[in-house]
């Protein structure tokens, strides 16, 4: 019975483990909080971040970028998120290559001032 106990939490935890977001970072700017995450890792390439915010009916915009570099100029990629409704959004960001890439998110809520959270991300 405590075999059978322990083969039973084990696979539970298994399960759980393989549901969670492979990576998630929650960002602050002002009073206004985002969650975002990613099924996958973050890698370079295409990568699809949902995002979590209070705002149900907002237009939200990310813009990722990776400023200039000696020998290597400017990256930049701006899209429109997706709503998914509930205060979750989508957005589908092309990171071109691996190191620190500067995120900010511009929020315009149907009502309220609009808001822009900034952050980073390492890929």
């Amino acid at each position: 019975m405590k075999k059978l106990l322990k083969i039973f939490t084990a696979l539970i935890l298994t399960v759980t483990l393989l549901q969670a977001a492979a990576f998630e970072k929650t960002v602050q700017g002002g009073k206004t909080e985002v969650t975002i995450s990613s099924e996958k890792p973050l890698t370079p390439g295409s990568n699809t971040l949902l995002l979590h915010l209070k705002y149900k009916d907002a237009k939200v915009k990310v813009k990722a970028f990776m400023p200039e570099m000696p020998g290597m100029p400017r990256m930049e990629q701006e899209v429109e998120a997706k709503s998914l409704g509930n205060g979750n959004y989508e957005a589908r960001i092309d990171f071109s290559m691996s190191g620190t890439w500067q995120v900010w998110i511009y929020i315009a809520p149907a009502e309220g001032k609009k808001v822009r959270i900034k952050t980073s991300l390492n890929i």
